[in-house]
């Protein structure tokens, strides 16, 4: 079971940290995401973390956010600076790949002011 929180009512330029926790599996082996699903869009990948330890971002969070994970915890992180009104969405984590992926969460509420 996948559990995102941290979300809140913030202004542009502001910050928040969401977090992910999982359990019943073992995240700390898996490429995970976390994505977005803005009001009216399609489900998006906004940043990636390899088993490894390597990240990717999509252009418009590149320099904005900061993905990471704390294994010993079982949980994935998503720092998020400087906020923009587009970045309003419900965020949501899970595995990359599909056959790795479990349950969806009920995700956490973004939203950005003007």
């Amino acid at each position: 079971q996948l559990v995102e929180s941290g979300g809140g009512l913030v202004q542009a330029g502001g910050s928040l940290r969401i977090s992910c926790v999982a359990s019943g599996s073992d995240i700390s082996r898996v490429d995970m995401a976390w994505y977005r699903a803005a009001p009216g869009k399609q489900r998006e990948v906004v940043a990636t973390i390899m088993d490894g330890g390597g990240t990717t971002y999509i252009d418009s969070v590149k320099g904005r956010f900061t993905i990471s994970r704390d294994n010993a915890k079982n949980t994935m992180y998503l720092q998020m600076n400087n906020l923009k009104p587009e970045d309003t969405a419900v965020y949501f984590c899970n595995a990359i790949l599909s056959r790795d992926q479990g349950s969806w969460g009920q995700g956490t509420q973004v939203t950005v002011s003007s």
